[in-house]
Protein backbone atom coordinates (compact mmCIF):
# COMPACT_ATOMS: atom_id res chain seq x y z
CA UNK A 1 0.00 0.00 0.00
CA UNK A 2 2.67 2.48 1.07
CA UNK A 3 4.90 1.53 -1.85
CA UNK A 4 2.08 2.02 -4.36
CA UNK A 5 1.35 5.49 -2.95
CA UNK A 6 5.02 6.41 -3.17
CA UNK A 7 5.22 5.13 -6.74
CA UNK A 8 2.10 7.13 -7.68
CA UNK A 9 3.56 10.28 -6.13
CA UNK A 10 6.82 9.77 -8.03
CA UNK A 11 4.94 9.44 -11.34
CA UNK A 12 3.11 12.71 -10.67
CA UNK A 13 6.24 14.61 -9.60
CA UNK A 14 8.14 13.44 -12.69
CA UNK A 15 5.13 13.77 -15.02
CA UNK A 16 6.03 14.79 -18.60
CA UNK A 17 3.55 17.67 -18.36
CA UNK A 18 5.44 20.46 -16.49
CA UNK A 19 2.22 21.90 -15.03
CA UNK A 20 1.20 18.56 -13.51
CA UNK A 21 4.71 18.04 -12.13
CA UNK A 22 4.77 21.53 -10.55
CA UNK A 23 1.33 21.13 -9.00
CA UNK A 24 2.27 17.71 -7.61
CA UNK A 25 5.51 19.07 -6.13
CA UNK A 26 3.69 22.09 -4.66
CA UNK A 27 1.06 19.80 -3.16
CA UNK A 28 3.75 17.58 -1.63
CA UNK A 29 5.57 20.55 -0.10
CA UNK A 30 2.39 22.13 1.29
CA UNK A 31 1.17 18.79 2.68
CA UNK A 32 4.56 18.10 4.30
CA UNK A 33 4.64 21.58 5.83
CA UNK A 34 1.13 21.16 7.24
CA UNK A 35 2.01 17.74 8.64
CA UNK A 36 5.14 19.10 10.33
CA UNK A 37 3.22 22.09 11.71
CA UNK A 38 0.48 19.89 13.17
CA UNK A 39 3.06 17.53 14.68
CA UNK A 40 4.94 20.42 16.32
CA UNK A 41 1.70 21.93 17.61
CA UNK A 42 0.52 18.65 19.13
CA UNK A 43 3.80 17.16 20.34
CA UNK A 44 6.28 20.03 20.65
CA UNK A 45 9.50 20.42 18.62
CA UNK A 46 11.50 17.67 20.34
CA UNK A 47 8.79 15.01 20.20
CA UNK A 48 7.85 16.00 16.66
CA UNK A 49 11.46 15.56 15.54
CA UNK A 50 11.64 12.20 17.33
CA UNK A 51 8.38 11.12 15.68
CA UNK A 52 9.65 12.07 12.23
CA UNK A 53 12.94 10.24 12.72
CA UNK A 54 11.08 7.27 14.18
CA UNK A 55 8.74 7.08 11.18
CA UNK A 56 11.67 7.14 8.76
CA UNK A 57 13.50 4.51 10.80
CA UNK A 58 10.40 2.30 10.95
CA UNK A 59 9.98 2.49 7.17
CA UNK A 60 13.60 1.47 6.56
CA UNK A 61 13.50 -1.26 9.22
CA UNK A 62 10.39 -2.81 7.69
CA UNK A 63 12.05 -2.85 4.25
CA UNK A 64 15.22 -4.72 5.23
CA UNK A 65 16.55 -6.71 8.22
CA UNK A 66 19.91 -5.04 7.61
CA UNK A 67 18.39 -1.67 8.47
CA UNK A 68 16.55 -3.25 11.40
CA UNK A 69 19.85 -4.52 12.80
CA UNK A 70 21.35 -1.07 12.29
CA UNK A 71 18.62 0.58 14.35
CA UNK A 72 18.86 -2.01 17.14
CA UNK A 73 22.58 -1.26 17.47
CA UNK A 74 22.03 2.51 17.39
CA UNK A 75 19.15 2.50 19.88
CA UNK A 76 20.88 0.10 22.28
CA UNK A 77 24.00 2.27 22.15
CA UNK A 78 22.64 5.81 22.16
CA UNK A 79 19.17 5.75 23.77
CA UNK A 80 18.82 2.35 25.47
CA UNK A 81 16.17 3.44 27.99
CA UNK A 82 14.13 5.89 25.91
CA UNK A 83 10.38 5.16 26.00
CA UNK A 84 7.50 6.41 23.87
CA UNK A 85 5.21 9.00 25.51
CA UNK A 86 2.18 6.70 25.58
CA UNK A 87 1.12 3.44 27.23
CA UNK A 88 -0.03 0.10 25.86
CA UNK A 89 -0.60 -1.37 29.30
CA UNK A 90 3.10 -0.53 29.67
CA UNK A 91 5.36 2.12 28.18
CA UNK A 92 7.01 0.66 25.05
CA UNK A 93 10.62 1.67 24.58
CA UNK A 94 12.57 2.54 21.46
CA UNK A 95 14.45 -0.73 22.00
CA UNK A 96 11.14 -2.65 22.02
CA UNK A 97 10.24 -1.14 18.67
CA UNK A 98 13.65 -1.78 17.13
CA UNK A 99 13.86 -5.38 18.37
CA UNK A 100 10.26 -6.13 17.44
CA UNK A 101 10.56 -4.77 13.91
CA UNK A 102 13.83 -6.61 13.25
CA UNK A 103 12.58 -9.99 14.47
CA UNK A 104 9.21 -9.48 12.74
CA UNK A 105 10.69 -8.62 9.33
CA UNK A 106 13.18 -11.48 9.43
CA UNK A 107 10.61 -13.96 10.74
CA UNK A 108 8.02 -12.88 8.16
CA UNK A 109 10.52 -13.35 5.33
CA UNK A 110 11.26 -16.85 6.62
CA UNK A 111 7.60 -17.83 7.02
CA UNK A 112 6.45 -16.43 3.67
CA UNK A 113 9.25 -18.12 1.75
CA UNK A 114 10.99 -14.92 0.64
CA UNK A 115 13.94 -16.20 2.64
CA UNK A 116 14.36 -19.92 1.97
CA UNK A 117 17.62 -20.62 3.75
CA UNK A 118 18.00 -20.81 7.53
CA UNK A 119 21.53 -20.86 8.95
CA UNK A 120 21.82 -22.68 12.25
CA UNK A 121 25.63 -22.85 12.72
CA UNK A 122 27.44 -25.16 15.16
CA UNK A 123 26.60 -22.66 17.93
CA UNK A 124 22.86 -22.70 17.18
CA UNK A 125 21.94 -25.74 19.28
CA UNK A 126 23.72 -24.62 22.49
CA UNK A 127 22.20 -21.12 22.20
CA UNK A 128 18.73 -22.60 21.56
CA UNK A 129 19.09 -24.85 24.63
CA UNK A 130 20.16 -21.89 26.75
CA UNK A 131 17.23 -19.85 25.43
CA UNK A 132 14.79 -22.64 26.27
CA UNK A 133 16.18 -22.97 29.81
CA UNK A 134 15.85 -19.23 30.40
CA UNK A 135 12.17 -19.33 29.36
CA UNK A 136 11.61 -22.47 31.47
CA UNK A 137 13.18 -20.81 34.53
CA UNK A 138 10.95 -17.77 34.10
CA UNK A 139 7.82 -19.94 33.91
CA UNK A 140 8.93 -22.01 36.89
CA UNK A 141 9.65 -18.89 38.94
CA UNK A 142 6.24 -17.42 38.13
CA UNK A 143 4.67 -20.24 40.16
CA UNK A 144 5.93 -18.77 43.43
CA UNK A 145 6.18 -15.05 42.56
CA UNK A 146 3.82 -13.42 40.10
CA UNK A 147 5.82 -11.26 37.67
CA UNK A 148 4.88 -7.62 37.20
CA UNK A 149 4.13 -6.09 33.82
CA UNK A 150 7.55 -4.41 33.87
CA UNK A 151 9.29 -7.71 34.62
CA UNK A 152 7.44 -9.44 31.77
CA UNK A 153 8.35 -6.66 29.33
CA UNK A 154 12.01 -6.64 30.31
CA UNK A 155 12.18 -10.42 30.21
CA UNK A 156 10.71 -10.36 26.69
CA UNK A 157 13.41 -7.84 25.70
CA UNK A 158 16.13 -10.14 27.04
CA UNK A 159 14.64 -13.12 25.18
CA UNK A 160 14.54 -11.09 21.96
CA UNK A 161 18.11 -10.01 22.65
CA UNK A 162 19.31 -13.61 22.90
CA UNK A 163 17.29 -14.49 19.79
CA UNK A 164 19.23 -11.85 17.87
CA UNK A 165 22.04 -14.41 17.57
CA UNK A 166 19.94 -16.34 15.04
CA UNK A 167 18.83 -13.18 13.24
CA UNK A 168 22.39 -11.89 12.90
CA UNK A 169 23.92 -15.07 11.48
CA UNK A 170 21.11 -15.22 8.91
CA UNK A 171 21.22 -11.53 7.96
CA UNK A 172 25.04 -11.23 7.75
CA UNK A 173 25.86 -13.83 5.10
CA UNK A 174 28.42 -11.98 2.98
CA UNK A 175 31.58 -10.01 3.60
CA UNK A 176 29.76 -6.82 2.56
CA UNK A 177 27.04 -7.46 5.17
CA UNK A 178 29.66 -8.09 7.85
CA UNK A 179 31.55 -4.91 7.02
CA UNK A 180 28.30 -2.90 7.04
CA UNK A 181 27.50 -4.16 10.55
CA UNK A 182 31.09 -3.54 11.64
CA UNK A 183 31.02 0.07 10.52
CA UNK A 184 27.66 0.65 12.22
CA UNK A 185 29.01 -0.91 15.42
CA UNK A 186 32.12 1.28 15.39
CA UNK A 187 30.17 4.47 14.72
CA UNK A 188 27.60 3.63 17.42
CA UNK A 189 30.35 2.94 19.95
CA UNK A 190 32.23 6.12 19.14
CA UNK A 191 28.99 8.10 19.34
CA UNK A 192 28.06 6.63 22.73
CA UNK A 193 31.57 7.31 24.06
CA UNK A 194 31.58 10.87 22.74
CA UNK A 195 28.23 11.58 24.39
CA UNK A 196 29.60 10.16 27.64
CA UNK A 197 32.73 12.32 27.54
CA UNK A 198 30.81 15.50 26.64
CA UNK A 199 28.24 14.98 29.41
CA UNK A 200 31.12 14.42 31.82
CA UNK A 201 33.28 17.45 31.00
CA UNK A 202 30.55 20.10 30.66
CA UNK A 203 29.30 21.77 33.87
CA UNK A 204 27.07 19.52 35.96
CA UNK A 205 24.17 21.97 35.62
CA UNK A 206 24.29 21.59 31.84
CA UNK A 207 24.40 17.80 32.13
CA UNK A 208 21.34 17.92 34.37
CA UNK A 209 19.53 20.07 31.78
CA UNK A 210 20.21 17.39 29.16
CA UNK A 211 18.78 14.68 31.40
CA UNK A 212 15.80 16.88 32.24
CA UNK A 213 15.09 17.17 28.51
CA UNK A 214 15.26 13.36 28.24
CA UNK A 215 12.66 12.91 30.98
CA UNK A 216 10.08 13.25 28.19
CA UNK A 217 11.36 9.85 27.07
CA UNK A 218 11.22 8.39 30.58
CA UNK A 219 14.85 9.04 31.51
CA UNK A 220 15.67 10.04 35.11
CA UNK A 221 16.24 13.76 35.56
CA UNK A 222 17.66 16.19 38.10
CA UNK A 223 20.92 15.88 39.98
CA UNK A 224 19.84 12.42 41.13
CA UNK A 225 20.61 11.17 37.61
CA UNK A 226 24.32 11.88 38.12
CA UNK A 227 26.52 9.12 39.54
CA UNK A 228 29.56 9.40 41.81
CA UNK A 229 32.08 6.96 43.25
CA UNK A 230 30.36 5.15 46.16
CA UNK A 231 27.35 7.43 45.49
CA UNK A 232 29.10 10.21 47.38
CA UNK A 233 28.96 13.64 45.64
CA UNK A 234 32.23 14.61 47.33
CA UNK A 235 33.94 11.88 45.26
CA UNK A 236 34.66 12.18 41.52
CA UNK A 237 31.67 11.93 39.17
CA UNK A 238 31.41 8.82 36.98
CA UNK A 239 30.63 8.93 33.26
CA UNK A 240 27.27 7.36 32.40
CA UNK A 241 26.44 8.75 28.95
CA UNK A 242 22.83 7.82 28.26
CA UNK A 243 23.29 4.36 29.85
CA UNK A 244 22.28 5.54 33.37
CA UNK A 245 24.62 3.11 35.17
CA UNK A 246 28.43 3.64 34.98
CA UNK A 247 29.34 -0.05 35.30
CA UNK A 248 26.91 -1.00 32.54
CA UNK A 249 28.27 1.83 30.40
CA UNK A 250 31.79 0.56 31.07
CA UNK A 251 30.78 -2.93 29.91
CA UNK A 252 29.31 -1.48 26.73
CA UNK A 253 32.57 0.36 26.08
CA UNK A 254 34.52 -2.89 26.53
CA UNK A 255 32.53 -4.32 23.61
CA UNK A 256 33.21 -1.27 21.45
CA UNK A 257 36.85 -0.69 22.34
CA UNK A 258 37.65 -4.39 22.07
CA UNK A 259 36.05 -4.51 18.63
CA UNK A 260 37.78 -1.31 17.46
CA UNK A 261 41.28 -2.16 18.74
CA UNK A 262 42.38 -4.46 15.86
CA UNK A 263 41.41 -1.77 13.36
CA UNK A 264 44.27 0.35 14.74
CA UNK A 265 46.89 -1.98 13.29
CA UNK A 266 44.97 -4.03 10.71
CA UNK A 267 46.32 -3.88 7.14
CA UNK A 268 42.85 -2.88 5.82
CA UNK A 269 40.82 -1.06 8.50
CA UNK A 270 37.12 -0.30 7.99
CA UNK A 271 37.78 3.45 8.30
CA UNK A 272 40.87 5.59 7.83
CA UNK A 273 43.40 4.77 10.52
CA UNK A 274 43.41 8.28 11.94
CA UNK A 275 39.63 8.15 12.45
CA UNK A 276 39.91 4.68 13.99
CA UNK A 277 42.55 5.97 16.41
CA UNK A 278 40.26 8.85 17.39
CA UNK A 279 37.32 6.48 17.94
CA UNK A 280 39.42 4.15 20.09
CA UNK A 281 40.88 7.02 22.13
CA UNK A 282 37.43 8.43 22.90
CA UNK A 283 36.14 4.99 23.90
CA UNK A 284 39.07 4.29 26.22
CA UNK A 285 38.88 7.78 27.74
CA UNK A 286 35.18 7.37 28.39
CA UNK A 287 35.73 3.90 29.84
CA UNK A 288 38.32 5.40 32.21
CA UNK A 289 35.86 8.12 33.26
CA UNK A 290 33.28 5.49 34.27
CA UNK A 291 35.71 4.44 37.03
CA UNK A 292 34.55 0.87 36.40
CA UNK A 293 37.37 -1.41 37.53
CA UNK A 294 35.69 -4.50 36.09
CA UNK A 295 35.43 -2.79 32.69
CA UNK A 296 39.12 -1.88 32.77
CA UNK A 297 39.98 -5.52 33.50
CA UNK A 298 37.73 -6.56 30.62
CA UNK A 299 39.47 -4.20 28.21
CA UNK A 300 42.87 -5.55 29.28
CA UNK A 301 41.66 -9.11 28.59
CA UNK A 302 40.30 -8.10 25.16
CA UNK A 303 43.53 -6.36 24.10
CA UNK A 304 45.67 -9.17 25.51
CA UNK A 305 43.81 -11.89 23.61
CA UNK A 306 43.96 -10.00 20.30
CA UNK A 307 47.67 -9.23 20.77
CA UNK A 308 48.58 -12.82 21.65
CA UNK A 309 46.70 -14.23 18.67
CA UNK A 310 47.81 -11.81 15.96
CA UNK A 311 48.54 -8.11 16.47
CA UNK A 312 51.49 -7.79 18.86
CA UNK A 313 51.53 -4.01 18.36
CA UNK A 314 48.47 -3.78 20.63
CA UNK A 315 50.75 -4.74 23.53
CA UNK A 316 52.40 -1.35 23.03
CA UNK A 317 48.98 0.32 23.19
CA UNK A 318 48.24 -1.50 26.44
CA UNK A 319 51.67 -0.64 27.86
CA UNK A 320 51.16 3.03 26.96
CA UNK A 321 47.78 3.07 28.68
CA UNK A 322 49.19 1.39 31.79
CA UNK A 323 52.06 3.86 31.85
CA UNK A 324 49.67 6.81 31.73
CA UNK A 325 47.64 5.33 34.59
CA UNK A 326 50.72 4.89 36.74
CA UNK A 327 52.46 8.17 35.95
CA UNK A 328 49.80 10.85 35.40
CA UNK A 329 48.94 12.70 38.64
CA UNK A 330 45.26 12.88 37.57
CA UNK A 331 45.09 9.08 37.49
CA UNK A 332 46.49 8.37 40.95
CA UNK A 333 43.06 8.40 42.62
CA UNK A 334 41.93 5.82 40.06
CA UNK A 335 44.96 3.62 40.76
CA UNK A 336 44.40 3.86 44.51
CA UNK A 337 40.76 2.83 44.10
CA UNK A 338 41.78 -0.08 41.87
CA UNK A 339 44.32 -1.30 44.46
CA UNK A 340 41.76 -0.88 47.24
CA UNK A 341 39.33 -3.03 45.27
CA UNK A 342 41.93 -5.78 44.82
CA UNK A 343 42.67 -5.71 48.54
CA UNK A 344 38.95 -5.70 49.40
CA UNK A 345 39.23 -2.48 51.40
CA UNK A 346 36.65 -0.21 49.75
CA UNK A 347 32.91 -0.19 50.43
CA UNK A 348 31.84 -1.33 46.94
CA UNK A 349 34.07 -4.43 47.09
CA UNK A 350 32.92 -5.32 50.60
CA UNK A 351 29.30 -5.07 49.46
CA UNK A 352 30.12 -7.38 46.56
CA UNK A 353 31.52 -9.97 48.96
CA UNK A 354 28.27 -9.82 50.92
CA UNK A 355 26.26 -10.30 47.72
CA UNK A 356 28.39 -13.30 46.73
CA UNK A 357 27.77 -14.93 50.10
CA UNK A 358 24.00 -14.40 49.84
CA UNK A 359 23.97 -15.62 46.23
CA UNK A 360 25.73 -18.86 47.20
CA UNK A 361 23.10 -19.44 49.90
CA UNK A 362 20.33 -19.10 47.29
CA UNK A 363 22.12 -21.38 44.81
CA UNK A 364 22.69 -24.04 47.47
CA UNK A 365 18.98 -24.03 48.27
CA UNK A 366 17.77 -24.02 44.62
CA UNK A 367 20.68 -25.44 42.60
CA UNK A 368 19.05 -27.08 39.58
CA UNK A 369 16.75 -24.55 37.85
CA UNK A 370 17.09 -21.56 40.17
CA UNK A 371 14.24 -19.33 41.31
CA UNK A 372 13.34 -17.52 38.08
CA UNK A 373 13.24 -13.77 37.58
CA UNK A 374 10.24 -12.42 39.50
CA UNK A 375 11.12 -13.21 43.12
CA UNK A 376 12.30 -15.85 45.59
CA UNK A 377 10.21 -18.46 47.41
CA UNK A 378 11.87 -17.63 50.76
CA UNK A 379 11.74 -14.31 52.54
CA UNK A 380 15.38 -14.52 53.64
CA UNK A 381 16.64 -14.72 50.04
CA UNK A 382 16.82 -12.15 47.24
CA UNK A 383 17.82 -12.08 43.57
CA UNK A 384 20.71 -9.82 42.74
CA UNK A 385 24.48 -10.14 42.75
CA UNK A 386 27.30 -8.32 40.99
CA UNK A 387 28.41 -11.28 38.89
CA UNK A 388 26.71 -12.44 35.73
CA UNK A 389 27.59 -16.06 36.45
CA UNK A 390 26.18 -16.10 39.97
CA UNK A 391 23.11 -14.22 38.72
CA UNK A 392 22.55 -16.85 36.03
CA UNK A 393 22.87 -19.60 38.63
CA UNK A 394 20.36 -17.78 40.86
CA UNK A 395 17.74 -17.32 38.15
CA UNK A 396 18.23 -20.35 35.86
CA UNK A 397 20.13 -22.69 38.18
CA UNK A 398 23.37 -24.51 37.53
CA UNK A 399 21.72 -26.12 34.50
CA UNK A 400 21.16 -22.73 32.83
CA UNK A 401 24.64 -21.50 33.77
CA UNK A 402 26.18 -24.66 32.31
CA UNK A 403 24.24 -24.15 29.05
CA UNK A 404 25.54 -20.59 28.78
CA UNK A 405 29.14 -21.60 29.50
CA UNK A 406 28.85 -24.39 26.94
CA UNK A 407 27.62 -21.86 24.34
CA UNK A 408 30.61 -19.63 25.04
CA UNK A 409 32.99 -22.59 24.91
CA UNK A 410 31.67 -23.57 21.46
CA UNK A 411 31.99 -19.94 20.32
CA UNK A 412 35.64 -19.75 21.33
CA UNK A 413 36.43 -23.15 19.79
CA UNK A 414 35.05 -21.84 16.48
CA UNK A 415 36.85 -18.54 16.93
CA UNK A 416 40.26 -20.00 17.81
CA UNK A 417 40.15 -22.67 15.09
CA UNK A 418 39.51 -19.95 12.53
CA UNK A 419 41.99 -17.26 13.60
CA UNK A 420 44.88 -19.61 14.33
CA UNK A 421 45.05 -20.47 10.64
CA UNK A 422 45.77 -17.95 7.85
CA UNK A 423 42.50 -16.33 6.81
CA UNK A 424 41.69 -15.49 3.20
CA UNK A 425 40.67 -11.88 3.83
CA UNK A 426 42.66 -9.47 6.03
CA UNK A 427 39.66 -7.26 6.72
CA UNK A 428 37.58 -10.27 7.83
CA UNK A 429 40.46 -11.37 10.05
CA UNK A 430 40.55 -8.02 11.86
CA UNK A 431 36.78 -8.08 12.27
CA UNK A 432 36.80 -11.59 13.75
CA UNK A 433 39.68 -10.79 16.11
CA UNK A 434 37.84 -7.71 17.36
CA UNK A 435 34.62 -9.64 17.88
CA UNK A 436 36.36 -12.46 19.76
CA UNK A 437 38.29 -9.99 21.88
CA UNK A 438 35.13 -8.04 22.68
CA UNK A 439 33.31 -11.20 23.81
CA UNK A 440 36.28 -12.32 25.93
CA UNK A 441 36.59 -8.88 27.51
CA UNK A 442 32.95 -8.55 28.49
CA UNK A 443 32.86 -12.13 29.82
CA UNK A 444 35.87 -11.33 32.01
CA UNK A 445 34.20 -8.14 33.17
CA UNK A 446 31.07 -10.16 33.93
CA UNK A 447 32.86 -11.94 36.79
CA UNK A 448 32.40 -8.71 38.75
CA UNK A 449 29.24 -7.30 37.12
CA UNK A 450 25.77 -8.50 36.16
CA UNK A 451 24.63 -6.34 33.23
CA UNK A 452 24.75 -9.13 30.60
CA UNK A 453 21.85 -10.98 32.25
CA UNK A 454 20.11 -8.34 34.31
CA UNK A 455 16.51 -7.51 33.34
CA UNK A 456 17.22 -3.87 34.16
CA UNK A 457 19.69 -3.64 31.24
CA UNK A 458 18.16 -5.52 28.28
CA UNK A 459 20.15 -3.48 25.77
CA UNK A 460 23.36 -5.16 26.97
CA UNK A 461 21.92 -8.60 26.26
CA UNK A 462 21.08 -7.39 22.74
CA UNK A 463 24.54 -5.95 22.08
CA UNK A 464 26.29 -9.00 23.50
CA UNK A 465 24.40 -11.52 21.38
CA UNK A 466 24.77 -9.30 18.31
CA UNK A 467 28.54 -9.45 18.80
CA UNK A 468 28.44 -13.24 19.32
CA UNK A 469 26.30 -13.52 16.17
CA UNK A 470 28.66 -11.31 14.16
CA UNK A 471 31.63 -13.40 15.27
CA UNK A 472 29.87 -16.63 14.28
CA UNK A 473 28.85 -15.08 10.95
CA UNK A 474 32.50 -14.14 10.28
CA UNK A 475 33.53 -17.75 10.96
CA UNK A 476 30.85 -19.11 8.61
CA UNK A 477 31.78 -16.64 5.84
CA UNK A 478 35.46 -17.63 6.17
CA UNK A 479 34.58 -21.33 6.02
CA UNK A 480 32.48 -20.81 2.91
CA UNK A 481 35.26 -18.80 1.28
CA UNK A 482 37.84 -21.50 2.06
CA UNK A 483 35.51 -24.21 0.75
CA UNK A 484 35.17 -22.32 -2.53
CA UNK A 485 38.87 -21.49 -2.80
CA UNK A 486 40.72 -23.48 -5.49
CA UNK A 487 43.75 -23.79 -3.20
Amino acid sequence: MAQSLIARAQRLIFHPDPLVARLALAGLLVGSALLVAVAIALLGPLLALAAGLGAAAAYLALRSPRWGLTFVILVASLLPFAAFPFRLGFKPTFLDAALGSLVFVWGAALLTGRERRFVGSPLGVPVAVFLFLVVFAFALGASHARPSVTTIRRFAEVILGISLFFVVINVLRTQADLEWAGRVFMLAGAGAALIGVVLYVIPEAWTVRVFNALTRFDYPGGYGALRYIEDNPSNPMRAIGTAIDPNTFGGMLVLYAGFTAPQLVAPRPLFRRGLVALMFAVEVLCLYLTYSRSAMVGLAVALGLIALLRYRKLLLVGALGLGLLLLLPQAQAYVERFVAGIQGQDLATQMRFGEYKDALRLIQRYPVFGVGFSGTPDIDLYIGVSSVYLLMAETTGLVGLTAFLLSMAVFFVLFLRTVRRPMLDQRREALLLGLGGAVAGVLASGVFDHYLFNLAYPHMASLFWIVVGMGTAAVLIEREAQAGSPG
